[in-house]
Order: structure tokens, then C-alpha cells, then sequence
């Protein structure tokens, strides 16, 4: 789930941590976007795991971690089970804005890169920066707050930076043009390289 409520994306109502897995799973998920997708059921995250690793990138982004106790520990068990642990090309990242809890990750799952999420331009200064190279492997703010100084400085601590959401061509164009490692978007034909 992307949200902590599923009011949004099914046809149901609540906080996810107050629904029971079987509710869950019997919330239509997929009705709302368009009759073909009706009867769409919330996946699992072993199903997501088994279905897809090995043939996809997968970004695990932890969401208000602090509501799910032991959640970084329940995550770090699905990858070691399935030696996601110690992925190859970056198949594997797990990111959140609960920072905190990124560093946690890193502790517990060492060799997977790890991304710290923001929109605060005060997460950009200089020490805030550092701060994250030392568990992160990613820094990836809201588009809004990059430049190219930003960039500069994210690659001179040895991270990449991937930025979010990108909505528009023009935003995705500003952001490959100022050198941006990753493009998170809700349309991936903006950033094409055949386009």
C-alpha cells in the first residue's frame, strides 16, 4: 500500500494497521482506476518479492515505518530469505523518509542500498548531507528542491540522487539536464532515452 489508509486506492475505508489481512485482501483494489483492473487484490509483499526479483528493479519504500513496529526487521527477513540481501546491480533499495529508520536498514541489511527521502530543503545543507552518506546510498528529495549545486554535492559525498515525482516533461528534462541518477514518475515515457 502506498497509503496508510486504503480509502484511496480500493473500495474500502480505514488505516491499513487496523484492517485484518483478510480484509484487506477481499478490498477490490483495482476498480477504481478502470473496469478491466475490477476485482484487483492487494498484493502481498512476498508475492511482490517471489513474482517479481530477478526480472525487475524493485524500490521497497517504507512507509510511516514508526505505525509498524519491527517492520525494518520483518523486511530485512522476506529479502535474506529469498538472498535479496546482497543484490547485484542495485536490483534492490529500500528508501523512507523516516530517516531513522533508513539507518536501521543499513545496519541490518549492510550490503543493500539504502535511500533517504525529503522535501525539506533543510535536509540540503552541508551537514545534513554528510549526515546521510554515512548510512545512505541514495539522497532523493522532491524535484522542487533540486539543483544543480544540489547534485554536485550529492555525488562529491559519494551517494546518487534519484528525485520524485515527476509529473510534467519539463520537470523530468530539468532534472536529467542538472545530472540526477534516478527519475522516480508516474509516466516513464518522459524519461525514454528514445524519446
Amino acid at each position: 500500500m502506498h497509503d496508510t489508509t486504503v480509502d484511496r486506492t480500493t473500495d474500502g475505508s480505514g488505516k491499513v494497521g487496523n484492517l485484518t489481512f483478510d480484509e484487506l485482501r477481499n478490498l477490490d483494489a483495482g476498480g477504481w482506476k478502470g473496469g478491466q483492473f475490477a476485482g484487483a487484490q492487494i498484493p502481498t509483499f512476498d508475492e511482490i518479492l517471489d513474482r517479481y526479483h530477478g526480472k525487475i528493479g524493485i524500490l521497497i519504500e517504507l512507509k510511516a515505518p514508526e505505525l509498524y513496529p519491527r517492520i525494518e526487521e520483518n523486511v530485512a527477513k522476506k529479502l535474506k530469505e529469498r538472498n535479496l540481501d546482497k543484490p547485484q546491480n542495485e536490483k534492490i533499495i529500500v528508501q523512507s523518509f523516516n530517516h531513522n529508520s533508513m539507518k536501521k536498514m543499513n545496519k541490518l541489511l549492510p550490503k543493500v542500498p539504502i535511500g533517504v527521502l525529503t522535501s525539506s530543503s533543510a535536509d540540503t545543507t552541508k551537514q545534513a548531507l554528510e549526515e546521510f552518506s554515512t548510512y545512505a546510498d541514495y539522497f532523493n528529495p522532491s524535484y522542487g528542491i533540486v539543483t544543480p549545486d544540489l547534485v554536485n554535492q550529492v555525488h562529491s559525498l559519494g551517494m546518487q540522487i534519484g528525485s520524485w515525482t515527476v509529473r510534467s516533461q519539463e520537470a523530468a528534462n530539468f532534472l536529467l539536464d542538472v545530472g540526477v541518477d534516478a527519475i522516480i514518475t508516474d509516466y516513464p515515457d518522459y524519461v525514454d532515452p528514445r524519446n
